[in-house]
């Protein structure tokens, strides 16, 4: 069954598209230094939302204890681990209920190794060496995990690539940037268009 995360979104103009669109889950980043950054008033608007068909994923970088009771717990279904959390952090996290999807960023064939570590998380994400940068890492590496890894790949995944990465074995793909008409702000066009390519790709 193929996936769809849908990252970088802005609460008061791309949610309600994407839940049209059956988007798995629906990516918000809470880092200051991104343009796609969500300002912690916003997050209220989240609540309008009907949530039965698509999971909201608060995108973190070394969250604090305070910051995840005070804004994510009971708002989102999912945290995303961007930082250094260790195997240890990721278990605690996990105790509050939340699901959890730990990012590794892959520069080297040895960095798909580490999800070993991560066993407690509900889904490993192999990501672009930076949280904004629009690098990419040989795809191909992915083809090294054991069967039934629970993984998603992100990093330069377009319309115009994901039949091929598809055909690599990954079935749950992360986007951003390539769903972007200028920096920061979403496509809603781009964002149909790569939906209609997945659908093509499960009949």
């Amino acid at each position: 069954m193929m996936k769809i995360k849908v990252c970088g979104l802005n609460p008061n103009r791309d949610v309600q598209l994407c839940i049209d669109l059956k988007v798995n889950l629906l990516g918000f980043v809470f880092y200051e230094k991104s343009p796609r950054n969500v300002n912690i008033s916003d997050i209220n608007i989240l609540s309008e939302y009907d949530k039965k068909k698509s999971a909201f994923v608060a995108v973190t970088i070394n969250p604090s204890d305070d910051f995840i009771k005070k804004n994510i717990i009971g708002n989102f279904d999912y945290i995303q681990l961007h930082g250094s959390e260790t195997k240890d952090r990721v278990a605690e996290i996990k105790k509050t209920g939340l699901k959890v999807i730990k990012a590794i960023k892959v520069k080297e064939e040895k960095d798909i190794g580490l999800y070993r570590e991560f066993d407690s998380a509900d889904i490993i994400l192999f990501d672009t060496p930076g949280m904004e940068k629009s690098l990419e890492f040989p795809k191909n590496l992915i083809t090294k995990l054991p069967v039934g890894t629970k993984y998603a790949l992100a990093g330069s995944i377009s319309e115009d690539n994901v039949e091929n990465i598809n055909k690599l074995g990954v079935n749950f793909f992360d986007l951003s940037s390539s769903l972007e008409g200028q920096l920061g702000y979403k496509d809603h066009h781009k964002i149909k268009s790569f939906i209609n390519k997945i659908n093509e790709l499960k009949n």
